[in-house]
């Protein structure tokens, strides 16, 4: 059947795909507006496939805290080029994921990506624009805190931090909080404190420790000792606690924190960051 101009814009202006693509979708489905749409979205779902193996390292990040502090929500949305971040498409997709997340506090991204909007889940929706984008969509990292108090932050929508606080005491804390959540941002921590630390970053740091003594010719009998050195200048400089606190280098962040209120500290953080 003939397919007529005003068919094509129609369409085009329901699903945002190319004209030619409209056209032949049309012509494909007969006419009928709703499998010429699930034609597009099996062309998206190729054109996503094709993609599969493509770095996704531009995006935008995203958090939320709800109204009583209590429950904390980022993720990275990731893309393969900075100007489709930036395209009203890509971001109200962003905001329609963080929408859903909110609702329904999944725990990991499948759960996220299996959520159900307007009848589509997540994942297909991902696929449909990135079958008209013409590039790779991932939500490449999720979290969700709920504790005592979490604070977040994003800075230039690219890193996303929730902060975790224990030992408010009743007090507002907030400003406090989004003070740490920066130092997260800047300084990247491995862990809240040295007890929190993985074993095997400890254990690579030692190497690291003991391989640097040796090239600088110290005895093999000392290695060990001075690898334990450098694994405490390590956990000193990259867990969050022990941290000189960037907007006072006189002192570290658990101190900062003892200033607001006594005994207060935290007891988790996420650190999202689009591309790393």
């Amino acid at each position: 059947m003939a397919i007529t101009a005003a068919q094509v814009n129609e369409l085009r202006q329901r699903t945002g795909a190319g004209m030619m693509d409209c056209k032949k979708a049309l012509e494909e489905a007969q006419g009928d507006f709703e499998k010429a749409i699930d034609i597009l979205r099996v062309k998206g779902q190729k054109i996503a496939a094709k993609r599969a193996d493509k770095e996704a390292k531009e995006g935008k990040a995203y958090a939320y805290v709800n109204e009583s502090g209590t429950v904390g929500i980022a993720f990275t949305l990731n893309c393969e080029t900075e100007p489709v971040s930036n395209t009203d498409e890509f971001l109200g997709l962003g905001q329609m994921i963080l929408k859903a997340a909110i609702a329904n506090k999944p725990k990991t991204v499948p759960e996220l990506l299996s959520l159900s909007v307007d009848g589509v889940n997540i994942s297909e929706k991902m696929t449909e624009l990135s079958g008209k984008m013409g590039e790779k969509l991932e939500i490449a990292k999720y979290a969700l805190i709920e504790g005592e108090k979490i604070v977040s932050y994003v800075h230039a929508n690219k890193v996303a931090v929730l902060v975790n606080l224990i030992g408010t005491n009743g007090i507002d804390v907030t400003e406090a909080g989004k003070d740490v959540a920066m130092q997260i941002a800047a300084m990247n921590p491995v862990a809240v404190d040295e007890n929190s630390v993985a074993p095997e970053i400890i254990e690579r740091e030692k190497q690291v420790g003991i391989e640097r003594a040796r090239q600088e010719g110290k005895p093999e009998a000392v290695l060990a000792k001075i690898a334990e050195g450098y694994v405490k200048k390590f956990l000193q400089e990259n867990t969050l606690l022990s941290q000189t606190f960037v907007k006072d280098a006189k002192i570290s962040v658990k101190q900062y924190l003892e200033s607001i209120q006594k005994g207060l500290t935290v007891k988790s953080f996420a650190r999202l960051g689009v591309g790393r």
